[in-house]
């Protein structure tokens, strides 16, 4: 998981904050950010500077043109987000906290003033985020902690290009950077399956266009062949989510149903090792995923970065590949009831 916590940078004495925890949250995540905020370096700046060193300054021109294509050719936000740098001398920028309960699929959310609901709790500090794991399990909950490369302030700040971002090749920068920036053409609020879609959506287009206009057709290869495989991953996910429903609504005593569950999981890691060694040749990415413990919270993170990406794709194509459009139609769907929007997205027939 390499995807977006939502910073909640809104004043700390928000009316309605309930308690010392809640202003303590509040305050720990603000002084994170504006750590991060104090050590930005701007990238031109960087990219002149004799002194920065030579694998570093090509990966900061390389960015720079991502930013650049992110708004010239995909209609995203022209502003100083990721037109920064910081090295934050870290592994994960946040973790990132998901909850579910023991026999259920439906994360927990945590609702924050400004941003919304969110299926997750983000913390800048990686014992925070364990010793909040440690409380929701000792409620009894299915937990998942992850680390997180890249968060976006929706525009609310101008978001730095991270070092954690820049740690991978050039198209997992320009995911990153269009995934984020996404986030601040449309957000929903309450609905993060909706919001992270639609970014993913918006991610996988814009590599695909940034691709093909470098005349990189063996990356495009290696990308749709990725692409493939997260579709092949998030198919054996899904087909497992709906196993486990079926068993959670049996009629099964506790006992009998952690049985199931226990067995359920175990198939999954056998499709997994059997799609692995034939259907992929062996391709061992996602080995780790699998290799960690997996349980009801894990399942639902996976669902909400992938389960409505297909129909976004599906809404942009028949938008003609226009941005502009699309976005427009994304937000006419956002301002629908929540109910409606997977529904609305399923049914869409014509971008307007």
């Amino acid at each position: 998981m390499k995807r977006v916590f939502r910073l909640v940078v809104a004043a700390i004495m928000v009316s309605g904050l309930a308690g010392c925890t809640s202003i303590s949250y509040y305050a720990t995540s603000l002084e994170g950010h504006m750590q991060i905020m104090a050590a930005r370096k701007n990238v031109g700046s960087l990219i002149q500077d004799p002194a920065t060193p030579e694998t570093l300054r090509a990966k900061l021109a390389s960015a720079d043109a991502i930013r650049r294509f992110a708004t010239d050719e995909l209609a995203l936000p022209d502003n100083s987000s990721y037109r920064s740098y910081v090295d934050i001398g870290r592994e994960a920028v946040t973790w990132a906290v998901f909850a579910a309960p023991q026999f259920s699929l439906t994360p927990r959310t945590w609702c924050f003033p400004v941003f919304g609901c969110v299926a997750y709790k983000g913390y800048f500090d990686r014992q925070a985020a364990a010793e909040t794991a440690g409380e929701l399990q000792r409620e009894g909950l299915d937990v998942y902690v992850t680390g997180v490369t890249a968060y976006s302030t929706l525009g609310w700040s101008s978001d730095p290009l991270l070092s954690t971002m820049l740690r991978q090749d050039d198209t997992s920068v320009a995911s990153l950077v269009f995934h984020e920036l996404a986030h601040q053409r449309v957000y929903v609020n309450d609905d993060s399956a909706f919001n992270e879609a639609f970014a993913v959506a918006v991610e996988t287009t814009g590599v695909r266009k940034w691709l093909r206009a470098g005349g990189n057709l063996a990356g495009l290869r290696r990308y749709e062949a990725d692409r493939k495989r997260r579709a092949d991953f998030l198919d054996l996910v899904s087909k497992t989510r709906e196993e486990l429903r079926q068993v959670y609504g049996s009629a099964r005593s506790p006992a009998q149903m952690a049985a199931a569950k226990a067995a359920t999981i175990e198939k999954l890691r056998m499709r997994y090792r059997h799609m692995r060694d034939r259907r992929w040749a062996g391709y061992r990415g996602y080995d780790g995923w699998f290799e960690t413990p997996i349980n009801n919270a894990k399942l639902a993170a996976t669902a909400v970065y992938g389960e409505q990406v297909p129909a976004f794709l599906r809404l942009f194509d028949l938008c003609a590949g226009d941005y502009p459009r699309f976005y427009a139609a994304v937000r006419r769907i956002g301002d629908l009831p929540k109910a409606s929007h997977a529904r609305a997205l399923e049914d869409a027939r014509t971008c307007s």
